[in-house]
């Protein structure tokens, strides 16, 4: 057999390459086809594209606004009917709000800090007048014991029917007030039913049956056909696949997938968490027909309804306040100390090159939303690649001599800064790829199964993977699927402490330059 010519191989690897390449746009195309909504759910997510305010939430910024409530009241009282000098208004101070602060514990102890308990104002009002007793009285004697001059007898009357009067009122209207919510959609948990037919139905009727229930169920998803899984189950409507439920996760605001099958059910409910756990949402097996029990630790409740806790959501309410914080705080920071070097590279990129100062790229943010990062320009402006599906190389010619020593120093990172003010990244995050990025002819998501599940958190301007060398081109399987790894081990043990020592070590690692190009 005659060995083919240069010209004839090259023929037969182009046409390699154009298979493969039809084969790739068939498998996108018929991927996109099975997500693609219908439009009654499309209309459902556009319905809920708005945050909810949490449980959680709620009683957190409840319990707080009570401490300040109740202190001032203290310090008020005390101002207006036995005044004292400076130095004795610091200890009275002190004393008055420790002593709130052992009154707020003693009703959170006394489960007074539960929607169901905020909800029935008339059924708790006992546990909260003894609650409060008993803290205004340790406060009273602390303040007896401290001060030289006593409260007079009439100051203390004063306050502490004062205080009474305060919570039982503003408890009967907390309770109205979340009634209201909770039917406008403001206070809410929504889910959707992960499953159909008669499980999920039973699954419905138990949950509307709770009087206490802050589930809102959005709709229910099963890839069984109508004959096995009907169109409509106890009066919700099937909105599609488990595949498009992605998508739905995507566009509305869900913060419960609950999944309606068997614990038996082992091999199906496995398939469908490895589609789902990518999701930024609590995943729950419904345990409402199984008749195995376990110890209660085992499960969480919606009302009486069990429930076993498969994945949690992460950095959640109050968390994602504190990571909140953090941010605006350090970038502050940030750009308060860096501003003359932001200034002098920005003079830099205009004085040696045409183009904007800045580059503005889409990538994937929180939930694989779509965001505009911002970077400064290192690259020629006509040589420029928006969709950085070709990465930068070692001694790319795109790259200006600016931008290769901004790029070796991660100062073209540092308008990023705005971005974490306007909520788009996080300080500390996994990095934000841009939307169509890939390494060699495949998208990252087809290199690495999980690799959405990077998206469960807003992306940052620096992370724990870069800490660990992992930054510049992602050439290799390899390297994106290490990368991976870092992320999700990032997102997995969170806490304010692990942002801190990754933000501090930033600098000293940058000076590794070796894949920064």
């Amino acid at each position: 057999m005659n060995k083919p010519s240069k010209s004839e191989q090259f023929d037969v690897d182009n046409l390699r390459r154009k298979v493969s390449e039809i084969r790739s746009s068939e498998k996108t195309r018929a991927a996109e086809e099975a997500t693609v909504l219908n439009p009654l759910a499309r209309q459902i997510a556009e319905q809920f594209r708005n945050d909810s305010t949490s449980p959680a939430m709620l009683i957190g910024q409840f319990r707080l606004f009570e401490l300040a409530a109740m202190l001032a009241i203290g310090l008020l009282v005390g101002a207006l009917m036995a005044p004292t000098d400076a130095g004795g208004f610091l200890a009275r101070f002190a004393l008055i709000a420790t002593g709130t602060t052992a009154t707020v514990l003693l009703l959170q102890l006394a489960d007074a800090y539960q929607i169901p308990s905020l909800r029935g104002a008339s059924r708790t009002a006992r546990r909260v007048f003894v609650g409060w007793t008993i803290g205004f009285t340790l406060t009273a004697a602390a303040l007896h014991v401290a001060e030289t001059e006593p409260y007079p007898v009439a100051v203390l009357l004063v306050w502490f029917a004062t205080g009474t009067g305060f919570l039982l009122l503003e408890r009967h209207l907390t309770a109205f007030a979340i009634r209201n919510w909770a039917r406008n959609g403001v206070m809410e948990r929504r889910a959707v039913i992960v499953g159909g037919g008669e499980p999920a139905k039973q699954l419905v009727r138990q949950l509307e049956q709770q009087p206490d229930n802050d589930i809102r169920i959005c709709g229910i998803f099963d890839d069984r056909n109508s004959e096995r899984s009907p169109t409509v189950v106890a009066g919700y409507p099937k909105l599609g696949t488990f595949a498009q439920l992605v998508e739905f996760a995507r566009l509305a605001r869900i913060d419960m997938l609950i999944i309606a099958l068997p614990a038996t059910a082992e091999q199906r409910i496995l398939q469908l968490l490895r589609k789902l756990w990518v999701l930024p949402v609590d995943i729950r097996l419904a345990a409402h027909a199984n008749r195995l029990r376990f110890r209660p630790r085992s499960y969480s409740h919606v009302g009486a309804v069990p429930m076993f806790d498969i994945f949690d959501k992460p950095i959640r309410d109050w968390d994602s306040v504190a990571k909140r914080v953090f941010d605006i705080l350090f970038s502050l920071v940030a750009i308060s100390l860096l501003w003359p070097v932001m200034l002098i590279a920005a003079i830099a990129v205009k004085a040696t090159s045409k183009g904007p100062i800045l580059f503005r790229q889409k990538r994937h943010g929180f939930n694989n939303e779509v965001i505009q990062v911002l970077k400064f320009r290192s690259m020629y402006t006509n040589m420029s690649d928006q969709s950085a599906i070709r990465a930068v190389t070692k001694g790319d010619p795109r790259v200006t001599p600016v931008g290769r020593f901004l790029r070796k120093s991660s100062i073209d990172e540092l308008p990023q800064l705005f971005n974490v003010l306007r909520g788009e990244l996080s300080l500390v995050g996994p990095r934000p790829h841009a939307v169509s990025a890939q390494t060699g002819e495949r998208k990252y998501v087809d290199v690495v199964e999980s690799y959405f599940a990077r998206h469960r958190v807003k992306p940052g301007v620096t992370g724990w993977a870069q800490i660990n060398g992992l930054r510049g081109e992602l050439d290799s399987d390899e390297k994106i699927r290490a990368r991976t790894a870092y992320d999700l081990d990032y997102i997995e043990n969170w806490s304010l402490l692990f942002d801190l020592k990754i933000l501090f070590l930033t600098p000293v690692r940058l000076l590794n330059t070796d894949n920064a190009y």
